[in-house]
């Protein structure tokens, strides 16, 4: 089947990107709040490497794609801390995700 005709909701991810989040914010407090979506088998907040301060961004992983899909309707553009969150799929990466390598097609 070409790629194009790929059913929409086999590509879709459990994984979840979540941004604009308040940078006081801890990996136990992202995986409380999306726990009201459903089972979260992951949270992980992204921090500078240098400070080791929140980059104001993270992932979160559902345990089912219904979850994940409930999580991205009941977070998305939710207010937390003066802070609009920003929850939408995490993008399917390809073997090839690095646009400098010159042997993906």
């Amino acid at each position: 089947m070409p790629p194009d005709k790929i059913d929409k909701e086999k590509l879709m991810s459990k994984r979840l990107s979540v941004g604009n989040l308040p940078h006081q914010m801890t990996r136990e407090q992202l995986q409380t709040l999306f726990s009201e979506a459903g089972l979260v088998a992951s949270a992980r907040i992204i921090t500078y490497l240098h400070n080791g301060q929140t980059c104001g961004f993270g992932f979160v992983e559902m345990k089912t794609q219904e979850e994940s899909q409930k999580a991205i309707d009941m977070l998305n553009g939710r207010y937390l801390d003066g802070r609009s969150l920003v929850v939408k799929a995490d993008r399917l990466q390809s073997k090839c995700s690095f646009s400098r390598r010159r042997n993906c097609r």
